[in-house]
């Protein structure tokens, strides 16, 4: 964080001095919620938790290098005391973005919201320093948290932004307030919660609606309820996606030998050719999103190309591909899923697969209320269709809906199959897999099918130092 006096703090959030000996003394460290991250001149944060106080935590954190504690009551060391912690995280990383004078963008979709924040996070670094959302840090806490990282040679803040309601984004604006808002698309992720994607573009919407007039609205122009959006901000509109009329457009799209996406970029400043190192046609939009960006903060075609060209996967467990000395290829995108990124997985899977045999290895897809059951079958129909080799359904009725959704479209019998949890999928693929087989491995969070990827690259590993061992 910029360095800030206690005594500046207390007064931007509205807090009172407690146990402070020195007002004066500055927080030049980071701001943390978790007392293992803090270092040395560190503000500590004190969450009060379903399971965890912060606030006994406030000796430790002091005795190891913080500076105070933001508090919601005295705890006996310096601290910060105000009436509402979230509140007063979130005008603090207000003050500071307001005194950083870096450009501040968000953004938000349904799907791929972490993996194109990552993208312009790589390619923006090249042109100036860039704070942005770690893994997926973007709600009421999180967000604030990211900003208040910023320092004083940050240019490019990245903040990606998550959405279970209306008025969440408007709130999350308000704490950071953009120049430059992305939107991505409008999809089913949380339409349980959401009643419908008209209330999901009302929700997402809510980001073009906080933008300034000399600031500027990137929208999707594939995404019809994304591009209608452009009604709703008095901000400059430019558009991205493999439409026509998009200003930041992608053409002559395909996919290599090994799935990763290839395409020529245009921008209103020239095009380029773009090959990237990520897997699956679906990052092509995620890319285009990101060049759109880039273009509008003055970056040029080519600068854009090779920065997209050479970017990676920079969070956990999306995409993440591996493979094993036997020849066992893992992708494991346990991170989270809906029916768009489900299906987004699948084609991939299918595309790094050819010639070879692929396992799907799916759990369920949270938070899709009374569409649960026809989402579950249309991907297990999906599986069928793409020919993957052969589908493991984990869990309960969610994944006995998508093993019945393929076999209903293929009477596929033993191509598909549907086991209790991690452990039984584990089970079953350490018995079946052959050399050479690519496995995908996807679900919500909740299901933690991470597991299942990485007992297939611990299996690896044991066997390949035993080989060593035993030359």
């Amino acid at each position: 964080m910029i360095a800030l006096s206690l005594a500046e703090i207390a007064t931007v959030v509205g807090g009172q001095t407690y146990d402070i000996p020195d007002p004066a003394v500055s927080v030049t460290g980071s701001v943390v919620r978790d007392s293992r991250e803090v270092e040395p001149g560190s503000l500590f944060v004190a969450f009060v938790g379903e399971r965890v106080d912060g606030h006994d935590y406030a000796a430790d954190v002091v005795a190891a290098g913080a500076v105070a504690v933001l508090a919601s009551r005295p705890v006996g060391v310096p601290a910060i005391v105000v009436d509402d912690v979230q509140a007063a995280l979130g005008a603090l990383a207000r003050h500071v973005v307001e005194r950083l004078g870096a450009v501040t963008v968000a953004l938000t979709g349904s799907v791929g919201k972490t993996s194109s924040k990552d993208l312009l996070a790589q390619v923006l670094q090249r042109k100036a320093p860039t704070v942005f959302t770690p893994g997926s840090f973007n709600n009421e806490i999180g967000l604030p948290l990211t900003a208040l990282s910023a320092t004083d040679e940050t240019r490019f803040l990245i903040l990606e932004m998550g959405a279970r309601g209306i008025g969440h984004i408007q709130y999350l604006t308000g704490l950071t307030p953009p120049k430059i808002g992305l939107v991505l698309n409008v999809g089913t992720a949380h339409i349980g919660e959401f009643g419908g994607r008209e209330q999901i573009a009302v929700a997402k919407g809510e980001l073009v609606e906080s933008l300034p007039a000399d600031g500027a609205a990137v929208l999707n122009a594939d995404d019809p309820l994304v591009r209608a959006m452009a009604s709703r901000t008095k901000a400059r509109v430019l558009l991205f996606g493999e439409s026509d009329d998009a200003d930041v457009r992608a053409e002559n799209v395909r996919l290599t030998e090994n799935g990763q996406p290839a395409f020529t970029l245009h921008t209103p400043s020239g095009c380029s050719d773009v090959t990237l190192r990520l897997y699956g046609e679906h990052h092509v939009s995620n890319a285009l999103a990101a060049a759109a960006v880039a273009h509008e903060l003055g970056m040029s075609v080519d600068e854009i190309a090779l920065a997209l060209s050479e970017a990676g996967t920079l969070s956990r467990w999306r995409m993440e591909v591996t493979e094993r000395p036997d020849g066992v290829t893992v992708v494991n995108d346990a991170y989270n899923a809906n029916p768009e990124s489900m299906r987004a997985a699948l084609r991939a899977l299918v595309a790094m697969g050819k010639g070879r045999r692929t396992w799907a290895v799916l759990g369920h897809m949270a938070e899709l209320g009374d569409e649960g059951l026809a989402e579950h079958d249309a991907v297990g129909r999906l599986a069928v269709r793409l020919n993957v080799s052969k589908l493991v359904a984990v869990g309960g009725r969610e994944a006995s809906w998508l093993q019945l959704g393929a076999y209903n479209e293929g009477s596929w019998g033993e191509e598909s199959v549907h086991v209790s949890d991690a452990q039984a999928a584990i089970d079953l693929l350490r018995s079946e897999l052959r050399a050479g087989d690519v496995v995908l491995v996807k679900a919500s969070r909740s299901v933690g099918l991470e597991r299942v990827a990485t007992a297939l690259l611990d299996d690896a590993a044991v066997s390949s130092e035993g080989q060593v061992s035993g030359r």
